[in-house]
């Protein structure tokens, strides 16, 4: 058997967009001659994930995976939707979230973990996804949440399947009451942020940065319209009162009865339930927010198909 280097691997996987372990065993089928082992790849459709590097992937899937009391949500991009309808595609992102929930890893950490029955890391078998569907596939973002007694409530939003959609939310809830009822009110409240998507738990957890400007666009507000000096403080005062009521989970109104605060619907379940409620965190993942969609017409993408 010819002794692959792991250099010998990286030159064939830069030029080629093939996974390391496909890679490999291209090597050592061709004996390490590099062109070869091209054409190798290329027969087994392995080193067409080069070309589809290039395309925005802001379609795809948000997976959410809840164990006991933690969870993860992971988001995974594709070109376009059709994609996340794939049965491969989805049974891809329900296997990585899982794994990365049992793991706990970030996301570089996670593309080096070993994808279950496979000789394939995650990134690598990515990589051969996207090989045999023909898009472009990225693994984009991870969050996980944990309590150390209580639950961790979901909600997906737009769902394809279980624990698949278009929003994924997880919820912290930290007590000591039913568990049933607990996360009955957690998936509530998950469904709330789904619709309000909050900044923070708490007036105190939420970013200075955004009340200083907040301030700031304020006050320059009530000078404009001529405001005495002495009584901005008050009109700041009275703004920051109704921002907060926006952006912050537990000052807003909650969504399903629109007239109770969020943080009055956790004293009324503390009463009913016995104990102590705290909502310790939330995450809340877009399917891509933040990706600048490109807008190619018809004509063009064919030509670009052809060249």
């Amino acid at each position: 058997m010819v002794d692959i280097k792991a250099s010998e691997v990286k030159v064939l996987r830069d030029r080629t967009g093939a996974g390391m372990m496909d890679c490999k065993k291209a090597l050592v089928a061709c004996e390490g001659d590099i062109e070869k082992s091209i054409d190798w790849l290329r027969k087994k459709g392995l080193s067409v994930a080069a070309k589809k590097s290039g395309r925005v992937a802001a379609e795809g899937l948000i997976g959410v995976y809840v164990d006991g009391l933690k969870g993860t949500i992971l988001e995974v991009n594709a070109e376009t939707d059709f994609v996340a309808r794939n049965d491969l595609f989805q049974k891809y992102v329900n296997t990585t979230v899982k794994l990365a929930c049992e793991k706990g890893s970030n996301l570089e950490g996670l593309k080096l973990e070993k994808y279950p029955e496979s000789d394939r890391s995650v990134a690598d078998e990515l990589t051969n996804l996207i090989a045999i569907i023909g898009e472009n596939m990225s693994l984009r973002r991870i969050a996980h949440l944990s309590v150390k007694e209580g639950v961790i409530a979901s909600y997906v939003h737009n769902k394809i399947s279980d624990g698949l959609g278009k929003i994924g939310i997880l919820v912290g809830l930290e007590s000591t009451a039913d568990k049933a009822k607990l996360t009955e009110l957690g998936k509530k409240i998950a469904m709330h942020i789904a619709a309000t998507s909050p900044k923070s738990v708490n007036i105190d957890d939420l970013d200075k940065t955004l009340v200083e400007r907040e301030k700031e666009i304020v006050t320059e507000q009530a000078r404009n319209l001529g405001k005495k000096e002495e009584f901005i403080p008050k009109i700041v005062e009275g703004r920051l009162y109704k921002f907060y009521g926006e952006v912050v989970l537990m000052e807003q109104i909650f969504v399903m009865d629109g007239e109770t605060k969020i943080k009055d619907i956790i004293s009324s379940a503390e009463k009913d339930l016995g104990a102590q409620i705290k909502i310790i965190g939330f995450e809340k993942f877009l399917l891509g927010e933040g990706i600048e969609k490109q807008t190619v017409d018809f004509a063009t993408e064919v030509a670009s198909q052809l060249s």
